[in-house]
């Protein structure tokens, strides 16, 4: 795109944002003849990814603010009324938005409540921050056509998002993802109504403790040993952060409404933006546990809980050889697939044809951990929204299966039917409730995973990430895939390829004799190598943010010279792949 369009694009983007702040950023740029920092900002426009809209704040096309927050509201009302015409034509439709704690996030709510307003599509906006989880939930209880939660989950405090939602209260996919980005594109006029004039006409009611308190009994009473859990709450110390976002408020009062002690981390407890405390509101990042871990050692706590600031994500750290540890996102998966099977067959509630969900990058322990319970797995692409259709399809009976658990590596769990979004205030619940069974049992989370490992053999993971920022990064991240692609590598670290799938291309093609198989799965740009030692090597371009991400998950059987020297040899192979991958990044 050449320097006239590009300032063309800003001049234009100027004329329509409303909000001084963004639109005196790019008059500004315009007047220095900033073209580097215009051609970012307008060389695209913010495209829906695995978690929707998500980008830095400011203004641009290809930045967050008040104006791509409208437009892709407005897309997406016009893309509601002609999938419901029925009920457009009743001014029947309703939609549910709820806000984190970003910057803006509250302001972009509520813009996006005047353009569902004006048209015509009767809005729910939570009174205040409430976690994904709960918008999920709400749209299903309030059988609501559409939803939106404004949130940048666990990205740093520059960026914000836009999460869209459908009647099933799962985030969008196909074929609704493209046809309301055909929509958004289109848009030229926004209607919007005044806000105070929404709520004034009923188009906008704000809702809190009608949805907060049936949402707390819903999680509670997926507890497999409520009777257990009440008995011995008193010996058990939890320490919680919601590392400055939406969780705290929730994790409390169901945790304390089955008498488990909470000790939230004060600092992080309220809502802030600039997440002051630490470099990254992310539970998969060990640093973000250090206060909780600091207070849990004062308090002699037995377990350290996180939730990212939208509460999808949940994290854990829990005490071992004298120090905590963190317990990574597929050991928890593996974790909570084995204490909800186990409980299922244990109470005799174990359905007759019972499957879990896992992504294509999740460790395939988990199949492990399933097969010993003789629960199937059902894989499906990275996003918990694809886990969401699964259940859907479950629900709707074109898949002949009971779903009894999802998840995925990052850090995302979901033990009910009622939210189709990762959850991690119920992870949080279910999490406490294993804690203090495993602990009746004389075992810590730590003793029922290396019991797990016995079973089902070691398993590591690692991931690497490069970013490629600015408009040449998605062309740049393509060629690398592309080139992976064409020049296929014969080895990884020294160990065979014995087969690559391939979901852009549908196909898995295996190395020794060149057959190859159609795979099952929506086409998705992840390529995938299996090495002959059972390592499986996954690379894909992030959904959410300028990077292409490799994924590495293999296992060692744990021999004579028991766990340490699994450890250690696997650890020696996963040195040697990952330098392999970054020298072809470098």
């Amino acid at each position: 795109m050449d320097k006239n369009q590009i300032e063309a694009r800003a001049r234009e983007y100027c004329a329509r944002e409303k909000e001084a702040r963004f639109r005196a950023e790019v008059e500004k740029l315009l007047a220095e003849g900033n073209f580097t920092e215009l051609e970012d900002r307008f060389y695209q426009r913010l495209e829906f990814g695995t978690g929707g809209l998500r980008g830095i704040i400011a203004g641009g096309l290809n930045r967050m603010n008040t104006l791509v927050v409208k437009s892709a509201t407005q897309g997406l009302a016009t893309y509601v009324a002609k999938a419901f015409p029925d009920k457009a034509a009743q001014g029947a439709l309703a939609a549910v938005i709820a806000y984190d704690c970003r910057h803006y996030s509250k302001e972009f709510a509520e813009g996006a409540a005047c353009v569902f307003a004006a048209n015509g599509i009767k809005t729910y906006l939570f009174s205040a921050l409430r976690p994904t989880p709960e918008l999920s939930y709400a749209i299903r209880v309030l059988k609501a056509d559409t939803g939106i939660v404004v949130t940048a989950s666990h990205n740093p405090p520059a960026y914000n998002g836009y999460k869209a939602y459908w009647n099933d209260g799962s985030q969008v996919i196909e074929p609704h993802d493209a046809g309301i980005i055909k929509e958004v594109n289109a848009v030229r006029d926004i209607k919007e109504l005044d806000y105070a004039a929404a709520l004034a006409a009923g188009l906008v009611k704000i809702i809190d403790k009608e949805i907060d308190e049936p949402f707390h009994k819903m999680i509670t009473s997926h507890l497999f040993r409520p009777a257990l859990v009440k008995e011995k709450a008193g010996e058990v110390k939890i320490v919680y952060t919601p590392l400055h976002g939406t969780g705290a408020m929730h994790v409390e009062a169901v945790l304390g409404s089955i008498g488990l002690r909470v000790d939230t981390v004060p600092e992080q407890r309220e809502g802030n933006g600039d997440f002051p405390t630490v470099q990254l509101p992310n539970p998969e990042d060990p640093a973000a546990l250090k206060m909780g871990i600091e207070l849990a050692k004062k308090l002699h706590a037995d377990v350290v809980m996180a939730t990212d600031p939208d509460a999808d994500r949940f994290g854990v750290a829990v005490p071992c050889g004298g120090d905590f540890v963190p317990i990574t996102g597929n050991q928890m998966g593996c974790l909570l697939l084995d204490y909800v099977c186990l409980s299922l067959k244990e109470l005799g509630k174990m359905p007759a044809k019972p499957a879990f969900v896992l992504s294509v990058v999740t460790s395939d322990m988990q199949k492990r951990v399933g097969a010993l319970y003789g629960v199937e797995a059902l894989e499906c692409l990275t996003g918990f929204k694809w886990i969401a259709d699964i259940m859907r399809k479950a629900e709707e009976g074109s898949i002949d299966r009971q779903i009894v658990f999802g998840d995925e590596e990052s850090y995302g769990y979901l033990v009910e039917n009622e939210v189709r979004d990762k959850d991690g205030i119920s992870a949080a619940a279910i999490c406490a409730e294993m804690t203090i069974y495993w602990r009746t049992q004389g075992k810590s989370l730590i003793d029922r995973l290396h019991e797990l490992y016995a079973q089902c053999g070691y398993w590591m993971e690692a991931g690497i990430s490069k970013y490629f920022e600015g408009p040449q990064g998605a062309s740049i991240m393509a060629g690398l895939l592309d080139n992976f692609r064409k020049n296929p590598p014969k080895t990884f670290g020294g160990i065979g390829v014995e087969k690559i799938r391939d979901l852009e291309a549908s196909i898995v093609r295996y190395m020794d004799t060149g057959k190859t198989e159609k795979v099952e799965l929506p086409k998705s740009d992840v390529l995938q190598f299996y090495l002959k030692n059972g390592t499986v090597i996954s690379a894909r371009p992030s959904g959410t943010e300028p990077k292409i991400k490799f994924y590495i998950n293999g296992y060692e059987n744990i021999g004579a010279g028991g766990l340490d020297a699994a450890k250690q040899e696997l650890g020696k192979k996963f040195d040697a792949i990952k330098a392999e991958i970054n020298k072809a990044l470098s």
